[in-house]
């Protein structure tokens, strides 16, 4: 028999019958643990209770799932999750559970697809929601409820955003609750894609994410990696601690406003390309991930950003002016035709040497064995910029790709360079290329270690500590 308090059990009055079904087996589940692993404690609406079972193995109450306090109707942060219909789809619940341990409230379009692979009794037991999947529900549409839920919400996270929600979004289509939702938001939308290689990589998908980001979409991943189908390459969702990550700095983007109105930033990203001969060439690992997503981060707190950028993957970023080169020498004179600025973060991985001579032909195998190749050094676009006696960036930021001794090579590289901040991160693992970074910002007094996260939380966080300087 539960002690739940009469006015906090499930209602059947005036409900359809879907949801008393759905109520039902929700407090079924819920007596089950109350009687097997003690006090089960529940949020509901904004009041938290205790459900406790007579004859229980155990009396002592089961770790919260969810902030035992609601938070106060002014500073409530909530998200609106359109779940497409992917293998993906199981992340989401995992994503529900890390916003609801942050304190962000989650309500769910379920998509007809998504059905197949979560159920709405699995995604409303997480949001403590219901859960929405038709346009034409007469309950809700009484009241314009795709209008109200994609208005409701501080932002839209698609997760996983599908081949086709991506389509309906980037061609303006509305035929069901998800697409409409997308189509009547003011709020803004961040999408974590998740389809096969093969559909990532197709011209028609590329073309809508460019049109998407120019819209003013967000992106986090898609991740690359081993795929349900047996594939592989770039087309994973991105782990949902990475999306979370994007979402919570969504909101400290919002609260710091745009403290970098007015103020112009130059940014490097990439690797740099140096010929042997036609075919051939020096390069390194450098996808710049982490470049493009800092300039992006700069620009949404109002900077005036110029990317210049080494041969990459990437679109150019929303709201940024991109410069696209290939080798160091063409880097640095972006560079300087970029000056003057406020600030330089500096995150190309530029080659240290290039061959002294270029083959106007490609060098071909001989009987005496590999030709030799003469290099010369690449100028240091770092210490350049930083000792410039003229048209120096108030501050200047650089950063050191280390594979061991990383923060006593990171120090070596601030004095050598002359820069006022070092971004030292370890690239033994696979951080070139991928979405997650751990960082530690080096500077003449002082040392600050940051976890792992996503490389556009990265980016958001120091993009903030560039606006405190230059405030």
């Amino acid at each position: 028999m539960s002690k739940m308090d009469k006015k906090s059990a499930p209602s059947a009055d005036n409900a359809p019958e879907w949801q008393v079904a759905e109520a039902k087996n929700r407090f079924s589940e819920l007596m089950t643990k109350a009687f097997t692993e003690g006090p089960q404690r529940v949020r509901r609406r904004k009041e938290t209770v205790i459900v406790t079972a007579e004859g229980a193995q155990t009396t002592s109450p089961a770790p919260e799932a969810f902030p035992l306090h609601a938070l106060e109707p002014a500073t409530e942060r909530r998200v609106l999750l359109i779940i497409g219909g992917g293998i993906a789809a199981y992340k989401s619940l995992e994503l529900i559970r890390l916003l609801a341990k942050s304190g962000i409230r989650t309500r769910a379009i379920l998509t007809n697809a998504a059905s197949h692979f979560v159920t709405p009794l699995s995604v409303g037991s997480l949001t403590e929601d219901k859960v929405y999947r038709e346009l034409f529900d007469l309950t809700d549409e009484a009241e314009m409820g795709h209008i109200q839920l994609s208005r409701s919400a501080d932002l839209v996270v698609v997760a996983p955003a599908t081949a086709d929600l991506m389509a309906k979004a980037a061609n303006g289509l509305a035929n069901d609750l998800a697409s409409t939702a997308l189509l009547a938001t003011d709020k803004p939308v961040l999408m974590a894609p998740a389809m096969n290689v093969r559909m990532w990589q197709h011209a028609a998908t590329q073309r809508n994410l460019k049109e998407l980001k120019a819209d003013g979409v967000t992106f986090v991943g898609p991740d690359e990696g081993a795929m349900a189908c047996g594939e592989f390459g770039p087309g994973r969702m991105a782990e949902p601690q990475a999306i979370h990550d994007s979402i919570l700095n969504f909101y400290a983007q919002c609260k710091a406003g745009r403290p970098l109105a007015g103020k112009k930033v130059l940014v490097t990203a990439g690797p740099t390309l140096e010929q042997i001969d036609p075919v051939r060439f020096i390069s390194n690992r450098s996808s710049g991930k982490q470049g493009f997503a800092i300039a992006e981060a700069l620009a949404q707190l109002g900077a005036d950003v110029r990317l210049i950028s080494g041969p990459v993957a990437l679109p150019d970023p929303a709201g940024v002016h991109t410069v696209r080169v290939e080798s160091a020498a063409q880097m640095l004179a972006a560079c300087q035709a970029a000056l003057p600025a406020d600030a330089a973060v500096c995150v190309a991985a530029v080659a240290d040497w290039r061959p002294q001579s270029t083959a106007s032909k490609k060098i071909k195998k001989g009987a005496d064995g590999p030709p030799p190749i003469m290099l010369t050094e690449n100028p240091d676009i770092l210490a350049t910029l930083s000792k410039l006696k003229t048209d120096r960036p108030r501050l200047v930021v650089g950063f050191a790709a280390e594979t061991n001794d990383v923060e006593a090579h990171a120090n070596q590289k601030l004095s050598r360079k002359g820069c006022d901040w070092i971004v030292a991160n370890d690239v033994s693992g696979d951080v070139m290329g991928g979405d997650a970074n751990q960082v530690a910002i080096i500077r003449a007094d002082s040392v600050t270690r940051w976890p792992q996260m996503a490389k556009t939380a990265v980016a958001g966080k120091l993009a903030r500590e560039i606006a405190a300087a230059l405030a």
